[in-house]
């Protein structure tokens, strides 16, 4: 098994980008980025009712251990938001990708490593595995075009300037 050559130990992800990035076609930058990606039982129970087959092999499916953190984040995030904040909690050095605003920003807020689908796009243009910048931005548009939340101004904002 290749060792993850990202500078994280875990990089762990909600299943909203997991949606966001199937939805766009670029589902497999995760493994070319990071190798492999964890998730909780909790997303793939959602991962399962969402695409109806199993995740591919380079994803681990690894459970959170603290059942009453969870519970405490479950009044306020997803269960799946939930379990995965409360993994990377758990697991130092942990990358944690997810795309809704509220729990990002809690998650963010206790000093977790923090990435959204945008990020990876962006890393993914930074690492010549998306070569040119105007696919990347035909990504930012096809990804808020399928239901991804970016509103205007950041759509204008994270786009790159072409010449």
């Amino acid at each position: 098994m290749q060792k993850n050559t990202y500078p994280f130990n875990v990089v762990i992800s909600d299943t909203s980008s997991l949606s966001n990035l199937k939805k766009i076609g670029k589902f497999d930058l995760l493994k070319e980025l990071y190798n492999t990606v964890t998730i909780t039982p909790e997303i793939l129970e959602e991962y399962q009712k969402r695409f109806k087959e199993e995740p591919p092999e380079w994803i681990n499916v690894k459970e959170a251990k603290n059942k009453e953190k969870i519970a405490e984040l479950n009044k306020d995030y997803g269960k799946g938001e939930a379990s995965a904040i409360v993994f990377a909690m758990e697991n130092p050095n942990t990358l944690i990708i997810i795309d809704d605003q509220k729990p990002k920003m809690y998650a963010f807020d206790i000093g977790l490593n923090v990435i959204g689908t945008i990020g990876i796009l962006k890393q993914a243009v930074d690492k010549n595995i998306i070569k040119s910048k105007s696919e990347a931005n035909d990504l930012f548009d096809e990804l808020k075009n399928t239901g991804g939340w970016i509103s205007e101004k950041l759509l204008k904002d994270i786009k790159y300037p072409l010449e």
